[in-house]
């Protein structure tokens, strides 16, 4: 087998200039405390989804088209967690219009393109998150819940089409990895009466991988540096350096400690957030 890092891939400077004017004027408007988040979702998605049509007059529309632009405002639209008793209705408030701006901008034309999407995301991220780490990576079409009970280290990588349900909490530790079509589950129902919900924290340790169309079930732990096998569901937790597989999971090997204690060169990572100058520096 080879060592395959992610190599660098360019990007036309004009693009990655509007880029970078656009994402800038994002995390401004987020960093002023007098910003109207739903407003701001509404006037960006509007502009994704129906170019030129801000300040257009609505009542001249159909009123299936008044209904379609009218839902880019988080403030129209109800989304499944507000339905759980639990909900912490100020956090949710704080946090409702990114999700609802994460999920519109992966419906739009610049949701699959990996440049924009990972940096775009990680924006929002650090502002609904609990805590998020550098260098954070979710691809298109990841689900969040609450997103207030997340909590991710360093260097997290999150694929395509997961599902984080944070309802009791969700932590990920460094250089976890979460593949295509995974769902990780904080919340449970009783067997007799499904209105009876258990919300145990669910943790992915630092390294931990859960491979594709993997299930981790509410109240387990994957232990740092192991690994939930393709199709697995996790009912219990894991111990470290281990590997599961199978449904109901079960641990079928530990890895090889000789090969844990050679590791490959370290590589830069063309998706990393960009380095920062030092304090002072011009």
């Amino acid at each position: 087998m080879a060592f395959l890092p992610l190599r660098q891939v360019p990007v036309p400077s004009d693009f990655a200039s509007d880029l970078t004017a656009w994402l800038d004027s994002i995390d401004r408007a987020l960093d002023d405390p007098e910003t109207d988040r739903n407003e701001l979702c509404r006037s960006i998605l509007t502009d994704l989804h129906y170019p030129g049509i801000q300040g257009a007059d609505l009542d001249a529309l159909p009123a299936p088209t008044r209904l379609a632009i009218r839902q880019l405002d988080p403030r129209n639209v109800t989304l499944e967690p507000e339905y759980y008793a639990e909900i912490d209705v100020e956090a949710y408030a704080r946090v409702k219009p990114l999700i609802w701006l994460w999920e519109g901008f992966d419906r739009s034309a610049l949701g699959e393109n990996v440049h924009v999407g990972i940096r775009f995301r990680r924006l929002l991220a650090k502002r609904i998150f609990r805590r998020c780490g550098r260098n954070f990576k979710a691809f298109h079409q990841v689900k969040l819940s609450f997103g207030y009970n997340l909590e991710v280290g360093d260097n997290v990588v999150v694929h395509r089409h997961v599902l984080l349900d944070d309802r009791g909490g969700i932590e990920i530790g460094d250089g976890a990895s979460v593949s295509d079509y995974v769902n990780v589950y904080s919340h449970s129902h009783d067997i007799v009466d499904g209105r009876e919900v258990f919300t145990p924290t669910t943790v992915i340790g630092a390294g931990a991988r859960i491979t594709y169309h993997a299930t981790v079930l509410a109240g387990t732990t994957v232990a740092p540096d192991s690994m939930v096998g393709a199709g697995s569901m996790l009912t219990r937790s894991t111990e470290p350096h281990t590997v599961w597989v199978g449904v109901p999971a079960r641990q079928i090997k530990t890895k090889d400690p000789k090969r844990r204690k050679v590791k490959p060169p370290r590589r830069p990572d063309p998706l990393a957030d960009p380095v920062e100058p030092p304090r002072g520096s011009d």
